[in-house]
């Protein structure tokens, strides 16, 4: 008997939950040779806004928790995404048009980056901290802190491992993020968002949106509550101005990069602001 095929419509990925677009609004998601993949939703300003907000108020958590509680909670990550291998290499294979040993490397290549970040998150303190010499009885120590919430345009390109390539980094300190998926290729991104949502992920630690980033990323980084800004994936935009935008609120931002997928401390470090202390080593 033949049936009605059912399309599915994604949902934005904010707080832990799924909700539609405020704006009401959808698009269509279609295979490299054009056919219908899915609808997902097209995020609005409004949604960029509860994103921060859901951002804001989960990252005393996040922040809060230990190097070593964080680095567990990024691997269980990289678990689930080993057990839904099959499904993340056959959403690549539709959305972008390339091989199945293609899609493989790229969906191997995401769950190896989320072990590597993984095991630096209670290592990476070591690396950027430092032990301060002074002159007198004192301890100088410096330490790198969260920057607080990230707003992140991720690559366009290579929908996974470019997801991935530059929202675990900037998770690893205790940052909390807001990321735009590629809006041509987003599918991976809302499946990741389903794995996190099925993870000890806290709500609001990872929020993502579908849809414009030359609709959204302005709010993003004019808003005054974002602290820093991936321009990753805002190499076609006029990212110019995005900088300017991200300067008028005092944010930090990291210019667009191509072909982001290698796994750097430094971009850890990037997200991270260094505190530093005094403390006497006894009486003077």
């Amino acid at each position: 008997m033949s049936r009605i095929t059912v399309p599915k419509t994604f949902k934005l990925y904010i707080g832990g939950k799924f909700p539609r677009s405020e704006s009401g609004r959808v698009y269509e998601v279609v295979t490299a040779k054009g056919a219908f993949l899915a609808n997902a939703a097209q995020a609005s300003r409004k949604d960029a806004r509860d994103a921060v907000v859901a951002a804001r108020s989960a990252l005393s958590g996040w922040a809060g928790a230990t190097g070593y509680n964080r680095g567990q909670v990024m691997y269980r990550i990289a678990e689930l995404l080993e057990g839904r291998r099959a499904q993340f290499i056959d959403e690549i294979r539709s959305s972008e048009g390339v091989s199945a040993s293609a899609a493989e490397a790229q969906v191997d290549a995401a769950i190896d980056v989320w072990v590597w970040y993984a095991g630096w998150a209670d290592k990476y303190v070591q690396v950027a901290g430092n032990g301060n010499p002074v002159s007198g009885p004192y301890f100088n120590i410096s330490t790198p802190e969260p920057t607080g919430v990230v707003a992140i345009i991720a690559p366009q390109q290579s929908s996974l491992l470019g997801f991935v390539s530059v929202v675990a980094p900037a998770l690893v300190s205790g940052n909390t993020v807001v990321v735009i998926s590629s809006q041509s290729s987003p599918l991976s991104a809302i499946s990741l968002s389903e794995v996190l949502a099925t993870s000890d992920v806290p709500g609001g630690v990872v929020n993502v949106l579908t849809g414009s980033a030359a609709e959204v990323a302005p709010w993003l980084a004019s808003h005054a509550d974002v602290n820093a800004i991936d321009l990753a994936g805002a190499g076609e935009l006029d990212w110019v101005d995005l900088q300017i935008a991200a300067a008028d609120t005092l944010k930090r931002v990291l210019p667009p990069e191509d072909g982001v997928s290698a796994a750097s401390v430094e971009r850890i470090i990037f997200f991270t602001e260094t505190k530093t202390v005094w403390h006497t080593k006894g009486l003077i």
